[in-house]
């Protein structure tokens, strides 16, 4: 798993000042197709969903491709990866709505059914509850639970996803204490819950009952130790290294911290002396190859192989997950697509359209660099076409 070599493909790129270079595509890197050791760590990748490219009103309601979607989570099952169904990587909230993520994780969890190991976790939220119907704290939690009940019913492990309705109606960390109090009380079984920060969702702004993370920690904090036996661990998406090793030492023992930072993912799965995080990642799903072998290097006890793989990803991530974040998924169906999971680059709700044709170029760029176009004159005839559309002669 060298760094690739240079190859004679080439392609005309646009710059971010306005210039057309030319880029020299290097070899893919050669990653197993399968891992060859149990991970010592516990790996979901938000899984994307394949939107249907001949649904006449894509804007209107969601249409999904299920078979390519189903695909993806098999090719990410066949690698070790576990799957974290009907999240924000799969515009969950964001173009998917509530019935069509109930469909996703029932149609999920059937294809888990023949894979054996096979490690699936799906989001409960209340982005059903309309907003002229949220106008109290028992409306959220009603909404909590007719979701629950819902994937619980299919034989579901449950993502307590944050909730947009919970953090509008909120007016003290008490309301949140009352809310996780009362759902954590009634789920079967352990749960993992999201921290999802307002970089990613600008309506989540102040989650916990608090604008400052570290105070909000507090009451985050207080809730998962309270209830530690219905915990599974904690998912933090803030982007910042520093408060999720804190939060991840304050946590209760046997309470996993999931890391959800797609900017420092490699140091915090690796770890230090007082601990790990164990991953649940929407930049898995565009560097799943890279992940997994990088994960059975770690578990065989190679940790500098193990940063040498998942180093030349993190300047593709970071381009992906850059300002505005909450677009991140764009960048994830893009590399889908560059690399043959799906025959079309479009996405429900249209949102392949919430990147520029210069940040698609970019991420082209860094994904070669990291060796992950796993078939370079694909990603090419796909690329020139994207760059046609905005008139460049690729």
């Amino acid at each position: 798993m060298n760094a690739p070599e240079r190859l004679s493909l080439k392609i005309a790129l646009p710059t971010s000042g306005g210039r057309i270079e030319t880029h020299v595509l290097g070899a893919p890197r050669a990653f197993p197709a399968r891992p060859t050791r149990a991970f010592t760590r516990v790996a979901y990748s938000a899984a994307h969903v394949v939107a249907d490219p001949l649904a006449a009103d894509p804007w209107v309601e969601p249409a999904i491709d299920w078979e390519a979607t189903i695909a993806y989570r098999q090719h990410l099952w066949s690698l070790g990866l576990g799957v974290a169904e009907a999240m924000d990587t799969a515009q969950r909230g964001m173009g998917l709505d509530w019935p069509a993520s109930l469909a996703l994780i029932r149609r999920t969890l059937d294809a888990a059914r023949d894979v054996p190991g096979a490690l699936l976790a799906s989001g409960a939220g209340t982005d059903h509850l309309a907003p002229e119907k949220a106008r109290t704290i028992d409306d959220v939690i009603r909404a909590y639970e007719e979701q629950i009940g819902a994937i619980e019913a299919l034989g579901g492990r449950i993502i307590l996803m944050a909730s947009r309705a919970l953090a509008r109606i909120a007016r003290a960390p008490a309301d949140y204490e009352r809310v996780y109090d009362r759902i954590l009380s009634q789920v079967r079984a352990p749960v993992i819950i999201h921290w999802l920060g307002e970089m990613f969702d600008p309506a989540l702004e102040g989650y916990w009952g608090d604008r400052d993370h570290l105070r909000a920690m507090d009451t985050g904090v207080a809730i998962v130790n309270a209830h530690a036996r219905k915990v599974d661990g904690v998912k933090i998406s803030l982007l910042d290294a520093g408060k999720e090793i804190a939060m991840r030492r304050r946590l209760a023992p046997g309470v996993r911290m999931y890391s959800g930072d797609d900017f420092n993912y490699a140091e915090l799965i690796a770890g230090d002396a007082e601990g790990h995080s164990d991953a649940l990642l929407g930049i898995f799903d565009a560097i799943a190859p890279a992940a997994s072998a990088a994960l059975g290097e770690l578990a065989a006890g190679r940790p500098e192989a193990f940063h040498g793989i998942l180093a030349p990803t993190v300047p593709l991530s970071r381009q992906i997950f850059g300002a505005p974040t909450r677009f991140y998924k764009t960048g994830v169906v893009f590399l889908a697509w560059l690399n043959g999971h799906q025959n079309h680059f479009t996405m429900v709700g249209g949102q392949q359209s919430a990147r520029s044709i210069v940040r698609f170029a970019e991420t082209f760029r860094l994904a070669d660099a990291a060796g992950l176009l796993r078939d370079p004159e694909l990603a090419c005839r796909r690329m020139r076409s994207l760059l046609a559309v905005y008139g460049i002669d690729g």
